[in-house]
């Protein structure tokens, strides 16, 4: 069921150019990630850092690129998109199947040892309010005192007034960098079922998860309160355009 380097590269590649339609200074996002990830692990020989929602990749592959020590641990609930990162990406992590946010989730992981990181980008809006609750109380226990949590995504800021600003905002860069132009969601996948190769490992993603939805809708707010009633200390962006966000949670 493996699948060649060459169709791997492709489907990947075509991943990179849709998911720049959805996430505003997607780069950026990354280095500031990154950025984080570097502080918060510096003088540590071996750091363990998750990437929730990995997808194929991406955001693995580019910590792994500007932390190439550390041990990266990339989960994920859908089989095509974990196949693209281990043959594209082999090398810049280990990719593990797991429904984030479901009972034992973190079993599946098998970590030796408390995460120094978790890094997720445009995912956790995926879990009901119920399933992300468990999950940022998962993670809390999974984290050393003092580790990481690096949330890239679009959160409602607080106030109906502000929010409809920000969005429109987005809107409006996204407008001008023509984002519009750019392969959607569902233009990526309609195509990814014509491709033979793929076809096995497409008859194997699950039915959407009824505790996960396309977005939960909770404001920035709403995740500070649900992180600290888990147990992290400081909660606060570290990076804003508009709606889209990268929050820092510290266990």
């Amino acid at each position: 069921m493996g699948l060649s380097m060459a169709t791997a590269e492709q489907w990947v590649r075509r991943w990179e150019h849709q998911q720049q339609r959805y996430a505003l200074d997607r780069e950026e996002r990354f280095t500031v990630i990154a950025d984080v990830v570097e502080q918060v692990t510096a003088g540590q020989a071996r750091p363990l850092v998750a990437d929730l929602g990995c997808g194929p990749g991406s955001l693995a592959a580019r910590l792994s690129w500007r932390l190439p020590h550390a041990d990266i641990v990339a989960v994920d609930i859908d089989p095509l998109l974990l196949e693209l990162g281990r043959t594209h990406h082999a090398t810049a992590a280990r990719f593990v199947r797991a429904a984030i946010g479901t009972d034992g989730w973190t079993e599946a992981l098998e970590l030796g040892g408390p995460l120094d990181a978790v890094v997720s980008t445009t995912a956790l809006h995926c879990l009901g309010a119920d399933a992300l609750s468990r999950t940022y109380n998962d993670l809390a226990t999974l984290l050393r005192p003092g580790g990481v949590l690096v949330n890239s995504d679009r959160l409602r800021p607080a106030g109906d007034r502000a929010a409809e600003i920000a969005l429109h905002v987005g809107r409006r860069r996204g407008e001008r960098r023509r984002l519009s132009a750019h392969e959607d969601w569902e233009s990526w996948w309609t195509a990814a079922q014509d491709d033979p190769e793929l076809a096995d490992l497409l008859s194997l993603r699950p039915a959407r998860d009824p505790s996960h939805t396309l977005h939960n809708g909770l404001a920035l707010a709403h995740h500070a309160d649900l992180l600290r009633q888990a147990g992290f200390e400081d909660v606060s962006p570290v990076w804003q355009f508009g709606g889209d966000y990268v929050l820092v949670a510290v266990r």
